[in-house]
């Protein structure tokens, strides 16, 4: 049987600067009574207005996240003594917390935000992570949540404002699903410990 339903018919915008695609089809879907907590325009208002207020700052949190990871990297024979394993549940326990309220965090565990002008490429409802899609509302906001600024348009803002912003330029690596959950602070603190173990190797 066929589902001729509205919501799953093909639908378009059939004149120039009209509404997108995504927006018709989401009028046309039968509004439900339930409807998740975290959708509520007042709570997903309330996480963009703290992330577009860390881009604003994406000079500080630049500055702030070198030194910080320096100082993990000092703690690192303390990580190779507790073990990075028994240090996992703990440290991502804390790194959910911080960057969930500041960058509305998603725990991919492969953090991007020092290259990314501090707006989470994650927050993309399409998971974009090498720039902004075609559908960019001539706002700056989002094709698929209308009242979302764009995470890409705020990621060039953002790093318009730190000393190594260029890295926005880089292309980055799929995401590995496997490191979800997992605490992207201690893997770049034992990546760079290595890195350093080698370099005075070879001195």
């Amino acid at each position: 049987m066929t589902d001729n339903s509205p919501a799953n018919q093909p639908v378009h915008s059939t004149r120039p600067g009209g509404p997108t695609q995504a927006t018709l089809v989401q009028k046309a879907r039968a509004k439900l009574a339930f409807k998740p907590a975290h959708t509520s325009p007042t709570y997903r208002q309330r996480k963009y207005s703290i992330r577009l207020w860390a881009v604003k700052h994406s000079r500080f949190f630049e500055w702030f996240y070198k030194k910080f990871a320096n100082a993990f990297l000092v703690l690192h024979p303390f990580w190779n003594w507790v073990g990075y394993n028994r240090a996992e549940a703990p440290v991502t326990a804390v790194e959910r917390c911080v960057k969930g309220l500041l960058f509305d965090c998603r725990m991919c565990g492969q953090c991007v935000l020092s290259s990314t002008g501090m707006s989470c490429p994650m927050n993309c409802p399409k998971q974009l992570r090498n720039g902004p899609c075609g559908g960019v509302r001539e706002n700056g906001n989002c094709e698929v949540e209308p009242n979302m600024p764009c995470v890409w348009v705020q990621a060039w803002k953002g790093s318009r404002h730190m000393v190594g912003g260029d890295a926005i330029l880089n292309v980055q690596k799929p995401v590995d699903q496997s490191l979800r959950e997992t605490s992207s602070w201690l893997r770049v603190t034992a990546q760079s410990a290595v890195e350093r173990e080698q370099k005075e190797a070879a001195q």
